[in-house]
This record gives structure tokens, C-alpha cells and sequence, in this order.
């Protein structure tokens, strides 16, 4: 693992796997109501690295850099948890508003496999400005050898804020495999699922887009929030998306986790897609993917609570693109487990819904068929506090910016294969799924 302890507006940092972690000052206090509109967090960030969890509006966004915890392999978990284990019990803290988002905040997204080649990554913002039901907030994080003495207005911390920049003309290429390609992959799957390898596959696919201009970020989170408020908005190192599954939140003892399985596309009249929504949720192949992947999270959740409730019947989720089979499991944490929100991420990760039945055999499947490596891609997202508490979803509807190149940056979109599979389908299903992200780009 590596670490790297910035200060705020120094250029030099620490780095290195030896580096110490820093001690870090946090205060929190109450400030004005934001405006009302959906985008009002994503207004305040600049267009350099922001950090982002947002829905209907609510949640934080940060910008700066305290601190960054990076990861690979097997043990990336336990790694950046131990880190941040380590930074949060040395933090010196004063909380004027003790909510769910106040205080230290790390925001985070985790590879989804030990072997991609991404990075896992948490970063410690310099600013963190929150909002819950009509409740503001604003935390500064600096390092105890550096602390801030200035007066805590947000007006004094945000950094320089240039105007959203557009795209421009996009233009769509392939990415790792061909349309032709990829429906071959899916049937070699459902081969393999007929032949009772496995239950159930996850196999996603990737575009790649150019763009005329320098991507900025914000016209996408702007974009992405405005047209899906019901999704959680995230940008965390790169990753940026609107994801509909909320893997797993933590919060005074409760636990949630919103579980999709089985998807159609809209069609853009109403009346057809309420007859869309009978038909999902009486599909038997629906059901069926949607079954494995809430058992999945059940099992998995089950050894960190005291009570767990399972609704029997899924309900039908609906989204400006797509429709999904939605079960929301909710439970209370077991505390003689110890269990925070990263633990608990970990031990749920991947689910059914991303990977498929059984886990470590579509594991390993992904990796010898898919033919991408999926980097962050359906992996975790999200941000957790000092007190181990969070929401981490699953970075779905997503895609990945080019640290390299600023006018490029990689679509991903998956399906779930299971036995009655069509591979002309699922390709249809990918299509479905790259809308959000295609949209937040023309936009």
C-alpha cells in the first residue's frame, strides 16, 4: 500500500509505502441552507479532482487533497481500512453538527478484482460541504502540524471555480472486444451455464469516447444528477457515474442494502412501460437472476447482524432508461462484530448482481472470458466517517476518465447471463445501460 500526506496549497507530498499516516485536525460547523436544486453540491466543486456522493440533491462533496490511501490485490480492503483505521484514531475532532457525513470523511473506490490493474483508492478531502433534509454543513481537514486558524467560510475555502466547460463533439469507438465479439462471449457463457459450470454469469463490455474539448468533470455530475436524482452521483479518483445499487449503508446501527437483478429498457411511453413492469416482474428468467443476487447479499450480510428483514417480492424500480427488479434488505448490525461500512463492503463484494452463482467460479470465469480488464468498474464507491459508518455503492452506470489523455474517457455496462439468456439481448441491455453516461456527455 502506499500513502501520500498532502498539506493544504503545498505541492510537496509524502509518499511511499513507509510514509506516516498523518494526524489530521477536523472541525464541522452548521452553515446556510443551500438552494434547493438537485445540483446545488455539485455547483460549489472545482474542475480539479472533485469528490462527490450525491441524490436527490443530499449528500457531500469535497475537493483537496489531506491525504490518499492506495491499494491492490487481495488485501486491498484490509489495507486502506487499516489506514484509515489509523488516521481516525489519531484525528482530533470537533463536530458542531454530528451527522451522518460530518466529521473526517474519506471518500473511496475499490478495483473490483485483485487483478485489475487500477489502484484502490481513499482520499481525504481538504473541504468536505454536506447536506441533509434542508441541513447544511461544512468540515475542513488539515494536518496537525498545518492546522487552519483562518475563519470557516465557505466563500474563504473554495478554490478558484472556472465555468463548466463542455465536451464538445463525441465521438464513440470500440473498446476491449467488438459488438461480434462480446455476443460470443455471452453464448460462450451460456454454454457453460447449460453445462451446470454455472448458475448465473455477470459479463460487462466497455466503449470508449472522444471527446473535441478536455473532459470537465462537473458537466457530467450536473448532468448525471439532474437527469438521474434517484441514483447516487459519485466521482471518486477518475470514476464517475450514476449508480441505482446502493450495496451497502451504515448508519447508527442500521444496516441497508439495495439489491438489482433483471432489467428492461424504457420505451419511452408510459403506457408501454407499465405493461414492461408486469412483464419484469413476472419474468422467470428476471426473477430468477434477481433471486441469486439477493441470496447472495443475505448470505453475506448475515454473520455481522442480529436481525436481518428479506422482502419476499421484489418490486419493480423505475429509471429514465431502464426498469429493474429492486429488493431493499435492511438489517442491525451485530455489534460484538465490530463491523463498519468498509468491512461490511468487503465481506458483500462482488455480489451476485456483478459477479454471478457461485461467486468464486463467475469470478474466475470474468477473468478467463470477458476479455477487459474492468478496472474500478462495478467495484465499490462511495465514503465512510470517522466512526466506521458510510454508503458505498456499486459503481454501475459508470465509466472511467483517462489520467492520460484529457479527451477520453472508457464506458462500462454489464448483463447479467443466466440459462434463458440471448446473447442479441443482453447486447440490446448493454445499449440501455450506456445511456446515462452517453447522456451526461451530449448533454
Amino acid at each position: 500500500m502506499s500513502t501520500h500526506a498532502m498539506r493544504p496549497n503545498d505541492s510537496d507530498a509524502i509518499a511511499g509505502s513507509d510514509a506516516p499516516v498523518p494526524r489530521i485536525v477536523s472541525r464541522t460547523i452548521p452553515i446556510d441552507p443551500l438552494n434547493p436544486s438537485v445540483t446545488a453540491l455539485i455547483d460549489l466543486l472545482p474542475a480539479q479532482a472533485p469528490l462527490a456522493w450525491v441524490r436527490r440533491g443530499d449528500g457531500i462533496v469535497g475537493w483537496g487533497e489531506i491525504a490518499r490511501f492506495e491499494a491492490t490485490g487481495s488485501e486491498r480492503f484490509t489495507q486502506l481500512a487499516a489506514a484509515w483505521n489509523e488516521m481516525r484514531s489519531q484525528a482530533i475532532i470537533r463536530d458542531e453538527v454530528i451527522r451522518p457525513g460530518t466529521g473526517p470523511v474519506a471518500f473511496g473506490t475499490i478495483g473490483f478484482s485483485q487483478a485489475t490493474s487500477a489502484p484502490s483508492v481513499l482520499v481525504v478531502p481538504r473541504v468536505v460541504v454536506g447536506r441533509r433534509d434542508g441541513q447544511a454543513w461544512l468540515t475542513v481537514m488539515t494536518t496537525a502540524d498545518a492546522p487552519f486558524t483562518g475563519p470557516l467560510e465557505l466563500s474563504d475555502l473554495a478554490e478558484d471555480r472556472e465555468p463548466v466547460h463542455e465536451p464538445g463533439n463525441v465521438t464513440f469507438g470500440t473498446g476491449s472486444l467488438s459488438e461480434s465479439q462480446w455476443t460470443d462471449v455471452v453464448a460462450t457463457a451460456i454454454e457453460l451455464i447449460h453445462g451446470e459450470t454455472l448458475e448465473k454469469i455477470v459479463l460487462a463490455r466497455d466503449v470508449v469516447a472522444r471527446t473535441e474539448h478536455p473532459i470537465d468533470v462537473r458537466h457530467l455530475l450536473g448532468n448525471l444528477a439532474s437527469l438521474y436524482e434517484n441514483c447516487w452521483t459519485f466521482c471518486v479518483d477518475g470514476m464517475v457515474g450514476a449508480t441505482p445499487e446502493l450495496l451497502v449503508r451504515t448508519e447508527k446501527g442500521l444496516i441497508t442494502s439495495r439489491v438489482l437483478a433483471g432489467t428492461v429498457q424504457r420505451s419511452g411511453d408510459e403506457e408501454t412501460d407499465t405493461a414492461h413492469a408486469a412483464i419484469l416482474a413476472h419474468s422467470s428468467k428476471d426473477l430468477e437472476e434477481h433471486e441469486y443476487a439477493v441470496r447472495s447479499v443475505a448470505q453475506a450480510l448475515r454473520p455481522y447482524c442480529s436481525s436481518m428483514n428479506v422482502p419476499e417480492t421484489p418490486f419493480v424500480l423505475h429509471l429514465p432508461n431502464v426498469l429493474h427488479l429492486a429488493t431493499d434488505i435492511a438489517a442491525v448490525v451485530d455489534t460484538a462484530q465490530g463491523a463498519t461500512s468498509l468491512s461490511l463492503a468487503s465481506a458483500l463484494h462482488p455480489t451476485a448482481a456483478v459477479c454471478g452463482t457461485p461467486t468464486s467460479v463467475a469470478a474466475e470465469t470474468i477473468l478467463e472470458i470477458e476479455g477487459m480488464d474492468r478496472s474500478r468498474y462495478a467495484g465499490p464507491v462511495g465514503w465512510m466517517g470517522a466512526d466506521g459508518d458510510g454508503e458505498w455503492g456499486i459503481a454501475l452506470r459508470s465509466a472511467e476518465l483517462d489520467p492520460h489523455d484529457p479527451r477520453q474517457i472508457r464506458l462500462f455496462a454489464g448483463c447479467g447471463i443466466v440459462a434463458a439468456s440471448d446473447p442479441e439481448a443482453e447486447l440490446a441491455e448493454t445499449h440501455a445501460k450506456f445511456a446515462p453516461m452517453t447522456q451526461a456527455l451530449l448533454a
